[in-house]
């Protein structure tokens, strides 16, 4: 099956079923560039230990968001529920009747229309700013058919004080899924915002969510996100979370991927006014034969900006990882403080990772530095906690979380903590 021509008869009956609105031409923009680059296969750099045009050879459905039982979400809602706003994905479109926002200050728009209204300058100026990063087929993919997305805004100086949750749902009931969801939020001066991401699949035909996430951050606001993987074998993701900070601000993420067929993470923070700092955190434990890719870049452009990125991974069974973390640091970027490290912990012999973490330095009095590591559970730990008594199981179970733990306490919202613990004690059986 030629892919291109595939996704060009559908990319056409949704322009010629919309009536015209501001995005018709970003799609066609999106459109060209997906015909150009095509899907990445292992030739391209950024894509070199993971393979995912086979992905793309299945006739996925194109169809709208299916009837979905409101009963069916009380099992996947996350803990702390009760006091948050929800945000609902299904296949890749976004439903309002699944949807609850309890927080007043929290707008909430279909992507659409606020293309055309009163955030029509916020769409202009950031719909789309993920290419920039990002050149190949499957980013530019989901900007071409972005269709049912949302537009999340939280206004000058509000804090939010309830947690934004979004749940991308797939529902392989039947046939073959296909998900783009697309949402563009701005967190605007002064303003805060926590947002606990998570991926659900239903069914047991196969599933593939490509999902764009950009995130506008403002002068002196603060935004704390969280992203939970745990989908199952037939499920396969290729998500980026893209972060413009436009002012003097704070950013705190966490990403968690624990189940899923081939994942891909693409982080981008994108540091474009002086002295923004930003935290960037992953734990990625995979087994059987999942893969895990993560892919980030922390852009300095401006002068007196701090970051500071921890992943860690454990890998299982024949599963298969990748660390790939960029820093830039821009001619005018003085006063830099970047840090980068990537540990690993292979607790099999058919378990691999690829890590790959870089610097790109054009100032010259900048802070910087970037490490990684792999290798196995200390033996010595290991003889000791034997040696005390406690079974092997239990041994390998407590070094593990051990290793886990610095990268959880950074896990704030308590509910989440916890239940994100409970997953990997769920994952800890030898």
């Amino acid at each position: 099956m030629n892919s291109v021509e595939y996704y060009k008869d559908h990319f056409e009956q949704l322009q010629s079923s919309e009536k015209a609105d501001e995005l018709k031409a970003i799609r066609e923009k999106a459109f060209n560039a997906f015909s150009k680059w095509g899907i990445p296969t292992t030739k391209h750099e950024e894509w070199k230990y993971t393979r995912v045009s086979s992905l793309f050879n299945k006739p996925y459905q194109f169809s709208g968001s299916p009837v979905f039982d409101a009963k069916e979400l009380d099992s996947m809602r996350l803990p702390g529920y009760e006091q948050a706003n929800e945000l609902v994905f299904v296949n890749g479109f976004f439903s309002l009747s699944l949807s609850k926002i309890i927080s007043k200050n929290l707008n909430v728009i279909p992507l659409e229309l606020a293309a055309s209204g009163e955030y029509k300058e916020i769409i202009s100026a950031n719909l789309g700013h993920s290419s920039n990063y990002l050149k190949d087929g499957i980013n530019a993919l989901n900007t071409a058919f972005v269709n049912g997305g949302v537009f999340v805004h939280i206004p000058k100086g509000k804090v939010m004080e309830h947690p934004l949750y979004i749940y991308n749902i797939a529902d392989a009931a039947g046939d073959s899924v296909f998900a783009q969801p697309r949402c563009l939020v701005h967190v605007a001066e002064n303003a805060q915002l926590q947002i606990v991401e998570t991926y659900i699949t239903m069914g047991t035909a196969e599933s593939f969510t490509n999902q764009v996430m950009e995130i506008v951050v403002a002068e002196n606001a603060l935004l704390e996100y969280y992203k939970i993987q745990n989908d199952v074998a037939n499920a396969s993701q290729v998500s980026t979370t893209h972060i413009r900070q436009i002012g003097k601000s704070y950013v705190h993420t966490v990403v968690v991927s624990l189940n899923g067929g081939i994942v891909r993470n693409n982080l981008n923070m994108v540091m474009e006014a002086e002295r923004c700092e930003s935290h960037l955190y992953g734990l990625y434990f995979q087994k059987g034969r999942s893969h895990i890719d993560n892919h980030t870049i922390v852009d300095n452009v401006k002068p007196n900006c701090f970051s500071n990125e921890l992943y860690k991974g454990v890998l299982n069974d024949e599963a298969t990882g990748v660390f790939n973390g960029k820093i830039f640091v821009r001619q005018q970027a003085q006063k830099t403080n970047a840090y980068q490290s990537n540990k690993n912990i292979l607790l099999s012999d058919n378990a691999s990772v690829n890590t790959k973490p870089q610097l790109e330095i054009y100032a010259d009095d900048v802070k910087c530095s970037h490490g990684c590591t792999v290798g196995q559970l200390d033996e010595d730990a290991l003889f000791y906690l034997r040696s005390r008594g406690i079974t092997e199981k239990s041994a390998y179970s407590m070094l593990v979380q051990a290793f886990a733990a610095d990268i959880l306490e950074h896990v704030k919202p308590a509910p989440i903590k916890g239940y994100i613990e409970q997953l990997i004690a769920g994952q800890l059986v030898f």
